[in-house]
Formats: structure tokens, C-alpha cells, sequence
């Protein structure tokens, strides 16, 4: 499965991810600016002990 979270700024996408790391889910893409989705795409993605893809994201430029 893969979900997906609305963080309200980018600072909260940084959060996530080191969290999620320092909780033991597995770092699958640091946190950075993705244009390849669209201009302000700013996301992480980790996988958690279920084998989940977790994403946060901001859209905000």
C-alpha cells in the first residue's frame, strides 16, 4: 500500500522522515523537491515494518 500525508510545510516533510528513521521505518527517498510530479512537489517517502510506502508531501512553493 502506499499513503500519502499533507504536511503543511516543508519543515514538517523534514520532521517526518527523520522521525520515521529514527522510529526504524526504512528511508526509501529523502526529502526533496520532485518536478518530475510538479514544480512545488516537495516529498519523503519511507516503508514501514508492514512493508507500507509512507509518504508525506507539501505542495506549497
Amino acid at each position: 500500500m502506499h499513503f500519502a500525508f499533507a504536511a503543511a510545510d516543508r519543515a514538517a516533510v523534514d520532521a517526518f522522515y527523520a522521525a520515521a528513521l529514527a522510529a526504524g521505518a526504512e528511508g526509501l527517498h529523502a526529502p526533496r523537491l520532485r518536478p518530475e510530479y510538479h514544480g512545488s512537489y516537495y516529498g519523503a517517502f519511507v516503508r514501514d515494518p508492514d512493508g507500507n510506502n509512507v509518504e508525506a508531501v507539501c505542495h506549497q512553493p
